[in-house]
């Protein structure tokens, strides 16, 4: 009895893929610069803010 051909990617290239994505992800990481700012928030105002994450939620939200 033959084995059925495997489709997609195999376990084999899985490990390979994970094994040179965990450096280059650490590499990445160790380069990018760490002068991240936020903008402080307005806890006076009753509004909801206008965010991108407020327009990503609405935008998903949506029917």
């Amino acid at each position: 009895m033959s084995q059925p051909e495997e489709k997609g990617a195999s376990r084999r290239d899985f490990l390979k893929l994970a094994t040179t994505a965990a450096p280059a992800a650490a590499a990445v990481v160790a380069l990018s610069p760490d002068t991240a700012e936020a903008q402080p928030a307005d806890l006076s105002s009753n509004k909801m803010q206008d965010t991108a994450h407020t327009r990503a939620y609405l935008d998903s939200a949506r029917f």
